[in-house]
């Protein structure tokens, strides 16, 4: 790799929306209710191939967190992306079937991976990387709908998870049934719950054209996804069925039993979604990074999304969802008079208010998003969008540290009084607490409170 210019970000989208994503990937292991038809079977972690990125670097360290951590963190500093605040990504496996002790030592080595310095146990790591120059400000675990109880729920919270990626795929249980997906809609429905009242970010991995399914189909499905009170997640992945090697699909196709989408089905069916995602809900990624050469059947452009939201911006069109809207994937000549919005909406049986910090063209600044539930208030997620800079630094034309996240929290605080709360909680990554200690708030179990007025 050729070393960047003085002051020169290399590859500066991976920071542009304010933190620094590290993906560490799991040790293969076969999921515990079998293989899904269009999973292929390839002697690596499930989904995945052995020339994905991510599980090359895996692979070449034992799968060792630790080792993966420290790696990334020096790729990142080698750019020239700062790398202080810092999203964990689990990757690879449903984590939370792995064994306990597992668990609990991976996500320790990934602490002291941050911290520069091995800890007894996995809170002194923690307690540690509050104060460490590289903080986990975020933590993201991917599950299935089956594997989110609330003890799994309470796990994942003593590792400092704050966004969860549920693999849903579609809601339909005759197309679970046949693909041997192994969960119900029901399922679906009950993870989604727990998570939103526990304070998770919540994402949906969707995947349009499976078996059963045709783009009429999928569309409705993705309608429902937000317009049925029951789902409405924060973030979606759409990953487009492929045909792979070693998948029981791979079979099926061969006989002439199945077929995938055409780039143009898929481009007319993912252009229709893209218009459909209301302004809470961020589409994290369309398309899997699958090289050409394990795809047996399908789409093999991972760019996809380029071509679509350039076809969408040439027609200005009007696109709801907050990548599209993010001041880092906007023109820079943007009005900086910034204005608060609130968009209340009804989920999971309690009430989201996603508040938002827009300019007059609506580019996203900032958002957090406030839940309240049985008189319980929790902020679930606080953001602030733009080039990621260091922890205590201020740059003009930056908009992180500007005070856009005390002005959403102060907005938050003022909503959860009115909803006569008696105290708010912030579901925080560790390397959040001092933000939000030096803002009034305390450590109680593993959420940030603070008593509000009432």
């Amino acid at each position: 790799m050729r070393k960047p210019l003085l002051n020169e970000v290399r590859k500066p989208t991976k920071t542009l929306s304010g933190i620094t994503p590290v993906a560490v990937m799991l040790p293969p292991r076969p999921c515990d209710h079998g293989a899904c038809v269009f999973c292929p079977s390839l002697n690596v972690p499930q989904s995945y191939t052995p020339k994905s990125p991510v599980v090359l670097r895996a692979r070449e360290l034992n799968y060792d967190s630790f080792k993966q951590t420290q790696a990334r963190l020096k790729a990142f500093e080698a750019m020239n992306h700062p790398t202080e605040k810092v999203e964990i990504i689990l990757m690879g496996g449903t984590f939370l079937q792995y064994a306990k002790n597992f668990q609990y030592k991976f996500i320790k080595g990934i602490y002291d991976a941050l911290n520069g310095k091995i800890s007894k146990d996995l809170n002194a790591s923690q307690k540690l990387n509050e104060k460490a120059r590289h903080r986990c400000i975020a933590l993201c675990i991917e599950t299935r709908p089956d594997v989110c109880s609330d003890e799994d729920i309470g796990r994942m919270r003593e590792f400092g998870a704050t966004r969860v990626e549920l693999g849903v795929q579609a809601i339909d249980d005759q197309i679970y049934k046949s693909v041997k997906r192994g969960h119900t809609i029901k399922d679906v429905v009950d993870a989604t719950k727990r998570l939103r009242n526990a304070g998770f970010k919540i994402g949906y991995h969707i995947m349009p054209g499976l078996p059963g399914s045709n783009p009429q189909k999928d569309l409705q499905m993705f309608k429902k996804i937000f317009s049925d009170e029951r789902f409405k997640p924060d973030q979606i992945k759409i990953y487009p069925c492929t045909v792979m090697p070693g998948s029981e699909l791979e079979k099926w196709y061969l006989k002439g039993k199945y077929n995938p989408y055409t780039k143009e089905q898929l481009e007319k069916l993912i252009l229709q979604m893209m218009k459909l995602v209301p302004r809470y809900c961020r589409v994290m990624r369309v398309m899997r990074e699958i090289p050409p050469d394990y795809i047996t059947a399908g789409v093999i452009r991972i760019d996809l999304r380029k071509d679509i939201e350039a076809e969408l911006r040439k027609k200005k069109s009007n696109i709801k969802e907050i990548r599209y809207r993010e001041v880092g994937f906007n023109k820079k000549d943007l009005s900086l008079a910034l204005k608060f919005k609130v968009t209340k909406y009804p989920a999971s049986s309690g009430k989201e208010y996603f508040l938002e910090i827009v300019n007059k063209e609506d580019v996203l600044f900032g958002l957090l998003r406030l839940r309240i539930s049985k008189g319980k208030a929790i902020v679930r997620e606080l953001h602030v969008y733009g080039q990621a800079i260091n922890l205590g630094k201020k740059s003009k034309i930056a908009t992180q540290h500007q005070g856009l996240g005390k002005w959403l929290l102060s907005e938050a605080e003022k909503i959860a009084e009115k909803e006569k709360c008696q105290k708010i909680s912030v579901i925080s990554g560790i390397g959040v607490r001092e933000y939000y200690k030096n803002l009034g708030y305390k450590l109680d179990a593993t959420y940030m409170i603070k008593k509000l007025k009432n």
